[in-house]
């Protein structure tokens, strides 16, 4: 523990310094009152203050963390919210406080900015000497800091202010798969494990799996998919969502964009993904695959149908095996898996390598710039941020022999119970030491410290738990993986790269063609699905198509194809 070494190493400094003590009184032959006088003094405590745009949280930090501080750096924080009277005090008195939160779009960090009450991260070589992980390991956050600075100072200065924070390590660290491709495993089994390699492929299988079983929990029919219709804009919601999950492409405007290539497909493309996905359906729907409700219904409606076993398979996790799973299916050996189909390539959204939602910065009127920026550059590193997260080192967490990490049992009663008592020195429970500071990495950005692994806790190897069912172990065994994340990180699937892209605002005019393009679209695209033959389906999609050209199709894809243009120009600039 690293309190018990502390107190030694105190212990062994004091009698070292009697030791010198007692040399000195013997050669000059003074007394000891004098010499006692002189005894250094305790360092008081440091300490500074927080300003956070967000969160609610107003006074001293408590518990492990504060533990930790005092420790390690010989401070406390005193965090209070922006809202509060005392923000508007300080800032007349230009005195914002040590270390600063900011919401990444604010107004307000601009205007303190333009107010010339942000430390200047390179004046006196603040980052050089006291934040050199963040100089070595976060080079993006700091180039798009000085972009931001560039921005709102409109090219006067690219100064150095601060950090965002959630970032990603590279290129390829990003967030959990959801397009997981869940499907009723013990049906799969039933059926013989048959090879899927393609679409075509899973439509039989699906075809078999409503065969196999036809009814629901409450005796009702079941379907290979149900669908809702509440989040659709332009295109259907979930027809362009199954190119995502079969493609890798990602929406963007009116159309589908491959962040591997850089083209962007528009909606109405002729054996463009869209159209592909919507004949798909229309297939399912055709085959009686498909619940006739999915036009008229909501999510909310079609999850209940879910979770009643009305469907053999879903595209996304939360509408398949985290609705399923329940313990009565559970029970009975039914469950739901991941099993995409071999050519499925699922994008999965990658982490932003120069941060986002939060800007972390110091204040000009700081006493203690250094002593901020070694807080901050702690925070930068594995052990900063694995501690922030879990508690202290050792106690709650660790890496074993093999360069994987792993909670102790401490930590993982923490985790379980967060009302859990540390002790071992550290005072109160683990929430009431939580961190009041937004972390720098993201949750799911990559431990260089490790053999692959995450600082999420809950992909570890160490926290992948044992097949707690029958149906589970098969899957595991029949796959060769642990653990769903596992499967799909090591089969094919496509990474979309973490920028600062978002789509910009359309022109009036655009606006109102938008509207009427995409109420076409949609309207009809579901026309299209619910066709009674191959001949109607290709008649409606003829008509969608002239429709949605003649009212503003085309101007729709410019803009489109512009703001593809836009994300490509910034996922080129990644430094990977």
């Amino acid at each position: 523990m690293k309190k018990i070494k502390m107190k030694k190493m105190v212990s062994v400094l004091l009698i070292s310094s009697m030791a010198l003590g007692l040399t000195s009184l013997s050669g000059c032959g003074r007394s000891d009152g004098n010499n006692s006088a002189k005894k250094e003094k305790k360092k008081e405590i440091i300490t500074l203050d927080v300003f956070c745009e967000f969160g609610s949280f107003h006074g001293v930090q408590e518990g492990w963390m504060a533990d930790i501080l005092k420790e390690k750096f010989n401070v406390k924080l005193n965090i209070t919210p922006f809202f509060s009277d005392e923000y508007e005090k300080r800032l007349k008195e230009k005195d914002l406080g040590d270390i600063l939160l900011f919401q990444e779009s604010s107004t307000i960090y601009s205007e303190i900015l333009k107010k010339g009450l942000l430390y200047d991260w390179n004046h006196d070589d603040l980052l050089e000497k006291h934040g050199p992980y963040i100089k070595d390991h976060m080079g993006n956050a700091l180039k798009k800091n000085q972009k931001l600075t560039a921005a709102i100072t409109d090219g006067s200065s690219d100064k150095l202010y601060g950090i965002s924070c959630y970032m990603g390590a590279s290129a390829k660290d990003h967030q959990p798969f959801f397009y997981t491709w869940d499907l009723r495993w013990d049906l799969y089994k039933q059926l013989g494990y048959p090879k899927i390699d393609n679409l075509e492929d899973y439509e039989k299988l699906l075809k078999d799996m409503v065969k196999a079983c036809p009814k629901d929990d409450s005796g009702n029919k079941a379907y290979a998919s149900i669908l809702w219709s509440d989040w659709d804009e332009s295109m259907i919601f979930y027809v362009k969502a199954m190119a995502s999950a079969y493609y890798g492409f990602d929406e963007l405007g009116m159309g589908m964009y491959d962040s591997k290539t850089g083209t962007w497909h528009g909606a109405l493309d002729k054996d463009g993904p869209y159209l592909q996905m919507l004949k798909f359906y229309h297939k399912l729907y055709q085959d009686g695959l498909l619940d006739p409700d999915s036009r008229k219904q909501g999510y909310e409606e079609a999850i209940k149908k879910i979770e009643d076993g009305g469907a053999m398979f879903s595209i996304f996790n939360y509408s398949g095996s985290m609705a399923y799973n329940e313990q009565k299916h559970v029970r009975e050996g039914k469950m739901m898996q991941a099993m995409k189909p071999g050519q499925a390539s699922p994008i999965v959204y990658g982490l932003n390598m120069g941060g986002h939602s939060s800007i972390l910065c110091v204040g000009t009127a700081s006493k203690y710039p250094e002593k901020c920026m070694e807080l901050i550059n702690w925070m930068a590193t594995p052990e900063g941020c694995l501690t922030m997260n879990y508690g202290p080192k050792e106690l709650c967490w660790k890496y074993n022999d093999q360069k994987k990490t792993e909670l102790t049992e401490l930590g993982k009663k923490c985790k379980e119970n967060i009302r859990t008592e540390l002790g071992n020195g550290y005072q109160g429970t683990f929430v009431e030491g939580t961190p009041q500071i937004a972390p720098l990495w993201h949750n799911d950005a990559s431990n260089p410290e490790t053999d692959g692994e995450t600082y999420n806790y809950e992909c570890w190897e160490s926290s992948i738990s044992k097949p707690k069912t029958k149906v589970e172990k098969d899957w595991q065994e029949k796959t060769g993986f642990r653990s769903v994340e596992d499967y799909l990180e090591k089969g094919e699937h496509t990474v979309s790269p973490g920028t600062d892209f978002d789509l910009g605002e359309k022109p009036r005019q655009l606006k109102k063609l938008w509207e009427r393009v995409g109420k076409v679209m949609a309207e009809q695209s579901w026309d299209a699905i619910y066709a009674k033959s191959d001949a109607e389906y290709d008649r409606i999609v003829s008509e969608m198509i002239e429709k949605c050209k003649k009212i503003g199709y085309k101007d729709c894809a410019k803009w489109s194809k512009k703001e593809a243009a836009k994300r490509r120009t910034l996922e080129d600039a990644l430094v990977k």
